[in-house]
């Protein structure tokens, strides 16, 4: 029996809402935790079992919903603050895992620079995720290389903008943080769309099997 809609876009929303807040959780409460914060690679590696286990618990059920992806980022992001905002000192102004460029990249990286490393990340994320999920491939194992392929997106781009490659990761944190992030988001919807549709249409071109003559 087909699922229904409603079903589907509450699995997507659940879906994002557990990949901001156990992605962007783990940036924001335990990346620089004095003597024991996880750093970089601690992050990415939350990012990318978020997205493994989620794929397993819902994949079969979820689809692609952008106005539920967005509400369930901005649902985990204001989770987020509740849980942040319970320590002494805490200040947006620490960035609140919002992506940025310039002055609010982690790494300095400029505009042009935060473009490229969108679109890219983005295109190959789309690339893996197609061909993991191909009909030809073994089902059931789509997941780990969609899980380790984002672990490496942000083991490669989180100094240069935070890493997105999803503008609804990026919503939910620059609502709360607004000014400079808001202004900013603009980035982070524009290139990750434009580089799904390159790795989308890359992975079409090249998997396409040849017509019989």
């Amino acid at each position: 029996m087909a699922m229904s809609i409603g079903r589907r876009a509450g699995a997507e929303f659940i879906g994002t809402f557990w990949l901001v807040l156990g992605g962007c959780g783990s940036a924001v409460l335990a990346a620089g935790f004095p003597h024991l914060g996880i750093g970089f690679a601690g992050v990415a590696l939350a990012f990318g079992l978020t997205l493994l286990t989620m794929a397993y618990a819902i994949g079969h059920i979820s689809g692609c919903y952008i106005a539920a992806q967005v509400l369930g980022g901005i649902l985990a992001a204001a989770v987020l603050y509740v849980i942040a905002s319970g320590a002494p000192g805490f200040s947006l102004a620490g960035g609140f895992a919002a992506n940025g460029y310039g002055a609010h990249s982690p790494g300095g990286y400029a505009l042009p620079s935060a473009i490229v490393c969108e679109v890219v990340m983005t295109m190959i994320f789309l690339f893996v995720i197609m061909g993991a999920t191909d009909s030809r491939v073994p089902a059931g194992f789509a997941p780990i290389p969609i899980g380790l392929v984002l672990t490496l997106i942000h083991l490669i781009s989180i100094p240069v903008t935070n890493t997105a490659v999803n503008p609804a990761r990026s919503t939910g944190p620059a609502l709360f943080v607004g000014g400079w992030a808001l202004e900013q988001l603009w980035v982070f919807w524009v290139a990750p769309i434009a580089g799904a549709i390159i790795g989308g249409s890359l992975y079409k071109w090249l998997a396409e099997e040849p017509s019989q003559a």
